[in-house]
């Protein structure tokens, strides 16, 4: 969909599903956009000493400069913080970054021209996107080297991706007739000085952590039928007796996946039961009994989570703000990215417990003495030589380690640099890129495990499971064939990872 901006409240959900983005045309939204910028550049005039723009930066703010040398120090800004090191950003998270400063700038609060907002909106429209490394911010004065390479690129420096190709910014700007674009006072600080780095990656990273948690759901439900299990724990009184809202919506959306099932049996099936079936208990184990209390919580920490990164993205976060309709200049600190940092820090947690439940769960359903006739290692064959799942569960288990040794939080390590004028960031890119990395083997290990959810439909019979495992078991055959035999399963498990990414599973 086409977004356009102004200075209005702009959805996460039109972030992602924004194929093209322009600012908008009502004169009335430039005619007030650009007070700050004139203010701005009236007060130059006078000679005040502005932060950053007639002052050096950070501990260096006690130099002075005229008008002419500003125009130098912008150009400086982003050279000197051309140091951003590791594996670069995706397509994807870098075109997010260039928006999300897009979405902050139009607020109008920044103190840049107009034409700065418009040359934003060139990159997006030409689809000319920075080729920006992943490592180099402490979040806080904003994420100043990541940021620097989408400032360069503005002024026909460094590298991008054009056309599916690495090239140089000022190659693509010849080709297209482009001039190199020169910097006024302080507009390469508002590039800069913003948490768009941090902000770009927790984007991508809540949208893939919410796949993988609506697929953790398709699990649990499914573990509900092939384990034979009680679905009482499931039931709404339960939930109103403690209603947290995220705890009520998996149990819901667990039990409506169960409908249709013949499997599973509910409160007074289990009592008339338990005397007749020895190998029943009159509870099942805490992690399908609790799978609502655990994946409640992470539900409701991905909401909030969602709402300060989307409160973060339409922030003014850069430094110094410009109120341009009452002339007045605040020095501040907004460029501090603590709320991103602190729900990246709690998503790793919640992305643990995930990770900690679905090998539980998992144990469970390979382990013949606990899978209530399933069998051995999920084992289509009970030949002694096959080995059927023995060792999908030793790289699931292995996957589950992955994720919840990065479970420290970022933000607590927060580093004084720059001659002690950052002496306490907010790590919140760290903390964002920690989280993103255990999305990898967290859909692996849901792979693995929906592999072996196909498997045991094939063991307890399709015509018995509900119409939504059904139709997962559907998608995931088209993926991995049964297991008839001991063979190699790692092509099968990128194979089922893909049709997860796609939301197939969820």
């Amino acid at each position: 969909m086409q977004l356009t901006l102004d200075s209005r409240h702009i959805t996460l959900d039109e972030i992602i599903n924004a194929t093209s983005v322009d600012i908008s045309q009502d004169p009335t939204f430039e005619t007030r956009f650009s007070l700050g910028h004139t203010f701005l550049m009236n007060e130059i005039k006078k000679g005040k000493p502005i932060y950053g723009v007639t002052t050096g930066y950070g501990a260096s703010g006690k130099n002075y400069l005229t008008y002419e040398q500003s125009a130098i120090l912008q150009q400086n800004l982003y050279r000197f913080h051309g140091c951003g090191v590791g594996e670069p950003l995706s397509h994807e998270i870098a075109r997010y970054m260039v928006i999300i400063r897009l979405i902050s700038l139009s607020k109008g609060r920044s103190g840049i021209s107009y034409t700065l907002l418009q040359r934003l909106e060139l990159l997006l429209k030409h689809d000319i996107i920075p080729i920006i490394p992943s490592l180099g911010s402490v979040g806080a004065s904003g994420d100043l080297t990541p940021l620097s390479y989408i400032a360069a690129v503005i002024a026909g420096e460094r590298e991008v991706w054009y056309e599916g190709k690495t090239r140089n910014a000022v190659d693509v700007y010849t080709q297209l007739g482009i001039a190199p674009y020169i910097f006024k006072p302080k507009e390469a600080l508002a590039i800069m000085n913003g948490t768009a780095s941090m902000s770009a990656i927790a984007l991508s990273s809540l949208t893939k952590f919410t796949t993988i948690l609506e697929s953790m759901e398709s699990f649990v439900s499914a573990m509900f039928e092939l384990l034979l299990s009680d679905t009482t724990p499931l039931d709404s009184f339960v939930h109103e007796s403690k209603p947290f809202t995220g705890q009520i919506k998996t149990a819901h959306a667990i039990k409506t996946k169960l409908e249709g099932s013949k499997l599973t049996h509910g409160r007074d099936d289990r009592y008339d039961k338990f005397f007749a079936d020895n190998e029943l208990n009159i509870q099942d184990t805490y992690s399908i009994r609790c799978a609502p209390q655990v994946l409640g919580v992470v539900r409701d920490n991905l909401e909030i989570s969602k709402n300060w990164v989307e409160q973060e993205i339409n922030s003014v976060n850069d430094n110094p703000l410009i109120d341009g309709e009452n002339q007045k200049i605040y020095t501040s600190g907004n460029f501090y990215g603590g709320y991103v940092a602190h729900a990246m820090d709690t998503l790793k947690i919640c992305a643990a417990n995930v990770a900690d439940l679905l090998d539980k769960e998992f144990a469970l359903l390979v382990d013949h003495k606990f899978n209530r006739g399933i069998g051995e290692n999920i084992k289509l064959s009970r030949e002694p030589y096959f080995h059927g799942f023995k060792a999908m569960q030793i790289t699931l288990s292995s996957l589950s380690a992955d994720v919840i040794k990065n479970t420290t939080a970022a933000s607590i390590h927060s580093r004084s640099t720059e001659s002690m004028n950052q002496d306490k960031v907010s790590m919140g890119t760290t903390a964002a890129l920690d989280f993103a990395k255990m999305l990898e083997p967290l859909e692996l290990m849901l792979s693995i495990a929906f592999m072996g959810v196909a498997q045991a439909v094939d063991i307890r019979g399709k015509e018995l499971v509900s119409p939504t495992l059904l139709k997962h078991y559907h998608s995931i055959r088209e993926s991995a064939n049964p297991l008839l035999e001991d063979r190699r399963m790692d092509v099968e498990i990128l194979r089922v990872r893909s049709i997860l990414q796609a939301g197939k599973l969820a």
